[in-house]
């Protein structure tokens, strides 16, 4: 498999709203060569992440791989990383909106409430447990991620259709700001 292989799943697929199953054998070689496509593939899409149902397996493996780009001009750096078998262990008390988007759901915007911050566990591509504590955008990229192992995507936690808001219109805003 390459990543030129993987094609993303629009809304409406049934395999965007199933449950993902937990990831078995991390290190069988279909499963690491894998998750190098599948890393390839999100840098090629310019996304902040993507997870396995969006490209039509349901495991429960997903990219986080946050960069400035033209859609999120202020995310911040970080290294691409792999999560396998991710448990949200710890929700902050707060919340917040902020606008999100999805490669499965192309030219759309919404203002999503997420925690603001969570603490995580997970495991590597090696095969190792990962705990860790995100804030911000880095968490709001998590839970959205997250999210998908569930079978829910960015609009099911839209809380008012008045915050949803086509992309062409998305980026005149942010222009002006």
């Amino acid at each position: 498999m390459t990543n030129n292989d993987f094609k993303i799943l629009q809304l409406g697929h049934p395999t965007l709203r199933e449950l993902s199953q937990v990831v078995a054998d991390i290190s069988a070689p279909e499963t690491q060569n894998f998750l190098e496509h599948l890393l390839d593939f999100v840098i090629a899409k310019n996304g902040m992440g993507i997870a396995e149902p969006q490209v039509g397996c349901s495991k429960r493996i997903f990219i986080m791989s946050s960069r400035p780009n033209s859609r999120y001009p202020h995310a911040p750096m970080m290294e691409p990383t792999i999560v396998i078998n991710p448990d949200i262990i710890h929700y902050s008390e707060d919340t917040e909106k902020d606008w999100e988007g999805c490669l499965s759901i192309p030219g759309v915007r919404a203002l999503v409430p997420r925690f603001k911050s969570i603490s995580v566990r997970f495991i590597n591509q090696f095969g190792e447990t990962v705990e860790a504590n995100y804030s911000g955008f880095i968490a709001r990229i998590f839970q959205h991620e997250y999210d998908h192992l569930n079978g829910t995507v960015f609009l099911d936690r839209v809380e008012d259709s008045h915050d949803i808001m086509m992309e062409q219109e998305w980026f005149k805003m942010i222009s002006k700001s």
